[in-house]
């Protein structure tokens, strides 16, 4: 499904009726500099082909280009060259995730949950992952425990994810506490809601919702882990706004 998609990327801003979240300069000149680091890094890569740093750094910039093969491809050859590697290899798992793969990509959730406990985020990947594979009730029996669980909206999103509210209600609390003006909560929550939307067949509704935090203010200025997670949400919004519907 997701491969088959992005060979229509580069027509986004024709698919949808609505405005695209970013303008397509920007979208473009974003691409244009990924593809020169990948170029560069695989230059790098020829002399010294098994410098785990560049590896990764590649890896990340061909999933951002959409070759999600490719991706995993150097993500996979870390691992082989540092198992170390393998259990916080969280990127692998959301490369797993856009291949389509999702069974390895539970697998490598459920591996970076025994590494790091803390993870909001984790616990979604792996439950959208399970609930591709095997369902959504043994999905939810299979949700990843949290002993802390006090990041907004990460509580709302699992009482969604749960089944025990659905999108409107989960946006409907955050507003009602104030939250529905924190652009970092709004980002996770839109985002997540988003991918929630899309496996329950939603198309029209995911579309809405990943719209709105692509088109985040805080996810698009982000650094770190959060800019990571804002291209997540760019290439689930570019691949399902590609698909036929």
């Amino acid at each position: 499904m997701f491969r088959s998609a992005l060979i229509a990327l580069a027509c986004l801003p024709a698919l949808t009726a609505a405005e695209p979240p970013m303008p397509a300069a920007e979208r473009a000149a974003m691409l244009a500099d990924f593809t020169r680091q990948e170029a560069a890094l695989t230059a790098s890569l020829a002399q010294t082909p098994d410098d785990i740093a560049l590896l990764s750094r590649r890896g990340d910039r061909r999933l951002f280009l959409g070759r999600f093969a490719a991706a995993i491809t150097d993500f996979e050859r870390m691992i082989a060259l540092d198992p170390a590697t393998d259990a916080p290899h969280w990127r692998l798992g959301i490369a797993y995730h856009f291949a389509g793969k999702f069974a390895e990509s539970s697998r490598q959730f459920a591996k970076y949950h025994a590494y790091d406990d803390r993870d909001r985020e984790n616990g979604i990947w792996k439950f959208l992952a399970d609930a591709r594979t095997s369902g959504v009730e043994p999905a939810r029996r299979a949700m990843l425990p949290y002993t802390r669980f006090d990041r907004e909206p990460f509580p709302a999103l699992y009482e969604m994810l749960a089944g025990r509210k659905t999108t409107d209600e989960l946006l409907a609390d955050l507003k009602s506490r104030g939250l529905d003006g924190d652009a970092r909560v709004m980002f996770f929550a839109h985002y997540y809601a988003g991918l929630n939307e899309q496996w329950l067949g939603r198309r029209a509704r995911a579309l809405e919702l990943l719209r709105l935090a692509v088109a985040n203010p805080w996810g698009r200025t982000a650094e770190g882990g959060p800019a990571y997670m804002w291209q997540c949400a760019r290439l689930h919004f570019e691949t399902l706004g590609a698909e036929k519907p």
